[in-house]
């Protein structure tokens, strides 16, 4: 019975820390990609991040459009997530490895949210290619950033973007096969410890 209550504990705390983070990040791009404010997700987005923020946000600026309140505020909520989750499994209550986790963790984030942007964005282009939907044009203001540089150097032919190609295979050598998963798996970071890595 106890061990059923942990279980159910680890589950609730990497579901609901998890998806508190990827909020926490999707603003952190927001703000890159200087996203119309304006828009009714983003409002949203600010309201559920801000109590996180906002202690971070007097004594850390925006230096070059990073947010690094956003950011320490990400990595502080995650790391508070991964020692509870830990503390349930039996494990010990600080180690200095749950730091690179929380790093890295974060890093694959940022890589999921613009994969499976790029995804929603494709789909869109062929089912609503004219829609003004708030979420699309959040997706396509967060999206830009990576896109731009591609599209100069494989710009749209017949009407079809096929620099959005040149995106996804970027992103899946880094994350894949250089970058992330490489690190991850030499951390050792368990299985489902982190929204976004397996």
């Amino acid at each position: 019975m106890g061990q059923n209550l942990a279980s159910a504990g680890i589950y609730l705390i990497q579901t609901f820390i998890g998806l508190y983070v990827l909020m926490i990040m999707i603003r952190f791009l927001m703000q890159i990609s200087r996203v119309d404010y304006y828009n009714p997700i983003c409002q949203g987005i600010v309201k559920i991040t801000d109590p996180a923020i906002r202690p971070f946000r007097t004594v850390l600026p925006t230096i070059r459009g990073v947010d690094f309140a956003s950011l320490t505020a990400a990595f502080i909520v995650q790391l508070i997530g991964i020692v509870m989750i830990m503390l349930l499994s039996g494990n010990p209550l600080i180690h200095p490895v749950y730091f690179a986790w929380v790093a890295i963790g974060l890093f694959s984030m940022i890589f999921n949210i613009y994969f499976f942007a790029l995804i929603i964005m494709v789909i869109s282009s062929w089912i609503a290619p004219y829609s003004s939907h708030p979420a699309l044009v959040l997706i396509h203001q967060i999206t830009d950033p990576i896109c731009t540089p591609a599209r100069k150097l494989l710009p749209p032919m017949g009407g079809l973007d096929l620099s959005i190609i040149l995106v996804f295979a970027a992103l899946h050598i880094i994350d894949d096969i250089l970058v992330i998963k490489p690190i991850a798996i030499s951390l050792r970071i368990p299985a489902g410890l982190i929204l976004g890595l397996p």
